[in-house]
């Protein structure tokens, strides 16, 4: 084990014993403010800290196997024995090391949250807003094999079955760490069903991903910096959404950032989803500020996330998908667009934690 992350644990387990120390307190038993924020670190701690221990101790099994095998070198039956057990004791401790090293990462505190998908047709005309449905379809496949729940938000679309714009509503287990990654531009090249000449189009979707804020800690927003406009609702929906004034605009006037909801059948309804979706966008302007203010330090290796970004391509003549951030190419594009993504999230995730990892090493 690399001697900064035995630094890292070492404290870790020392932390553990002052956390079990003060939570034993009266003191602190009687206030709950500080016994719940103890608590909370306590359950973050301890599981580093226990297999910590679990390795030292795996650790001290090696070193006798190793021992009881130079001291047995003329008995072939021990010499089997402490060989079967360096070999187990090596391979559990590369997988306790594997693990401690993820336990050690720092957490966002955002990626076990709900998550709201935003997909927006660029550059590409009619092509680009076909993309727009064909992403989404993509992204609602990976959703359900999840095991997430779905909800659209708001929508508009295209006249050819696509969309200018989709908001989609994601709750389940970690859906924003999962799904963090995939804010950027979204390139795909293939014939699109419009060309005559078989030609090969370029076009692109930006695809934003953002986390649904705390209700409990959301910002508060002035009500006087909000203007809320009703209109009637566009679309399918039958004679009471062609009748009615339901749907619902949100502008925020300090950033100009706007969110509007038609898709429930009341104006309340709608505006309270609009709420919720123009919190997550106030939200994620300022995390957005605060990354770049970090970028401009260090460049991140999975990018800023900003929506400008190239992120990946769709070469469907090829079969090719790539993301330019970790130069990642998988040749299985036509199950990925059917929400096989799995391959390509995994391989942010670690690209993401191998430079967290590089970072901590660097501060320690």
């Amino acid at each position: 084990m690399k001697e900064f992350l035995r630094k890292q644990l070492i404290r870790f387990d020392e932390r553990l014993h002052d956390l079990e120390s003060l939570l034993s307190s009266p003191d602190i038993m009687a206030d709950q403010t500080a016994y719940r924020k103890l608590s909370k670190e306590h359950a973050e701690v301890t599981p580093a800290a226990g297999r910590y221990q679990r390795y030292l101790q795996r650790e001290a099994d090696l070193q006798a196997a190793r021992q009881m095998l130079q001291d047995g070198a003329s008995d072939p039956d021990m010499v089997e024995m402490a060989q079967e057990e360096i070999e187990v004791a090596e391979a559990e401790m590369i997988e306790l090391e594997a693990e401690l090293q993820r336990l050690l990462l720092p957490k966002d505190e955002d990626d076990g949250r709900n998550a709201f998908v935003e997909i927006r047709a660029g550059t590409g005309g009619d092509e680009s807003a076909l993309f727009a449905a064909d992403l989404l379809r993509m992204y609602t496949r990976y959703f359900d094999s999840q095991g997430w729940k779905t909800e659209i938000m708001s929508e508009n679309a295209s006249e050819l079955g696509g969309y200018k714009e989709v908001v989609v509503r994601v709750e389940g287990d970690s859906v924003y760490g999962k799904l963090k990654f995939e804010s950027g531009g979204h390139r795909v090249q293939r014939v699109p069903t419009t060309e005559t000449q078989g030609r090969i189009h370029t076009s692109a979707c930006t695809v934003a991903v953002l986390a649904e804020p705390d209700e409990t800690v959301a910002i508060t927003i002035n009500p006087s910096d909000l203007r809320i406009d009703t209109y009637r609702a566009s679309g399918a929906g039958g004679q009471h959404i062609n009748k009615t004034d339901s749907a619902v605009r949100i502008t925020h006037l300090p950033t100009g950032i706007v969110a509007e909801c038609q898709d429930g059948r009341s104006q309340h309804g709608n505006k309270a989803q609009a709420m919720k979706v123009l919190n997550a966008r106030i939200q994620e302007k300022d995390r957005s500020e605060r990354a770049a203010k970090d970028a401009a330090v260090r460049k991140g290796l999975i990018g800023s996330g900003d929506r400008s970004d190239r992120i990946r391509t769709y070469n469907f003549p090829q079969g090719r998908l790539t993301d330019h951030r970790i130069n990642l190419t998988l040749y299985k594009l036509l199950y990925i667009m059917e929400g096989d993504l799995g391959d390509v999230i995994t391989a942010l995730q670690h690209a993401r934690e191998a430079e967290l990892m590089a970072e901590l090493e660097i501060s320690s």
